[in-house]
C-alpha cells in the first residue's frame, strides 16, 4: 500500500489512472478550470511524475519563470531527503542532474505562446526516476536514477510531499520579491553557466536576463533565448 502524500495548504492532490500521464491529465484539467495549486501524481513506484495547475496573474514572459520556481523546489528536496555528498544541479532550461547526470527534468505548458498575453493556465510538470526503465545500470553514464546514486531510501512520494512544500515556499517568495531571488537561488545550482553549450544552440550560456531568459554569446554576437520556445504545444 502506497502511503498518499500529505499536502500543503493552498495545495491540494489527485491521483491519476496508472497509465495516465500526470502532466497531460493536468493540462486537460486546466482546459476544464480546474483549480489552481492542484497537484496530479501517479503512484508507479518506479518513478516520480507530478504537475502543478497554476493560474498566473501576469503575462507569460513572467508566469514562465515559475518553472524555475520548480527546479528550486526540486533541487531542495532532493537536498533535503538525498544523502549529503549526493550534488544536484540544474541543465537549461529543463533538466536536472544528480551526481553530474541527467536524472529527469521538468515539462511546461500554457494556454498561450505570446510573452506579452495572460495565460489562464500554466501547468509545470516534473520527473524523476528512481529505477532504470531499460537498460543496465551505468550503460549511459550521461544518465542516471536515484537509486543509482544511493538514494535508496527516499520514496517518489516523499519525493512529492516535499517537492510541493518546498516549490510552495518559493513560489510564495517568487509572488513577494520578484525574479531576483529566484535567479540569485537558481544560478549557483546550473553547472553550465560560462561554458560552451550546444543545446538549444552551440554558444557560451553566458547567463540569465531579468526576465530569466537564457544570454547566449555565439561569437560578438549575444542572443536571448526564451523559456517559452520549450514550452509544450497542445
Amino acid at each position: 500500500m502506497i502511503e498518499s502524500p500529505l499536502f500543503p495548504p493552498l495545495l491540494t492532490g489527485e491521483v491519476v489512472p496508472r497509465h495516465t500521464d500526470p502532466f497531460d491529465k493536468a493540462v486537460s484539467r486546466a482546459m476544464a478550470g480546474v483549480d489552481s495549486g492542484t497537484v496530479f501524481y501517479s503512484e508507479t513506484g518506479d518513478n516520480l511524475c507530478a504537475a502543478l495547475v497554476l493560474a498566473p496573474e501576469t503575462p507569460l514572459e513572467e508566469a514562465i519563470q515559475a518553472v524555475y520556481v520548480a527546479q528550486i523546489g526540486l533541487a531542495e528536496s532532493l537536498g533535503a531527503l538525498a544523502p549529503p555528498e549526493v550534488p544536484v544541479h540544474f541543465v537549461w532550461p529543463d533538466r536536472i542532474k544528480v551526481n553530474g547526470a541527467v536524472c529527469g527534468g521538468v515539462r511546461f505548458a500554457a494556454d498561450v505562446s505570446d510573452s506579452k498575453a495572460h495565460p489562464n493556465w500554466l501547468v509545470i510538470g516534473i520527473e524523476v526516476p528512481f529505477m532504470h526503465l531499460s537498460g543496465e545500470p551505468g550503460e549511459n553514464p550521461n544518465q542516471t536514477c536515484l537509486y543509482e546514486e544511493g538514494c535508496v531510501d527516499i520514496t517518489p512520494m516523499a519525493l512529492l510531499e516535499s517537492w510541493s512544500k518546498h516549490t510552495l515556499l518559493w513560489l510564495t517568495y517568487f509572488l513577494d520579491s520578484g525574479f531576483e531571488r529566484i535567479h540569485n537561488e537558481w544560478r549557483p545550482r546550473c553547472d553550465t553557466l560560462g561554458k560552451m553549450i550546444d543545446r538549444p544552440k552551440p554558444g557560451i550560456f553566458v547567463g540569465l536576463d531579468e526576465k530569466g531568459r537564457m544570454l547566449l554569446r555565439q561569437g560578438v554576437m549575444t542572443e536571448t533565448v526564451s523559456l517559452i520556445e520549450f514550452a509544450e504545444h497542445l
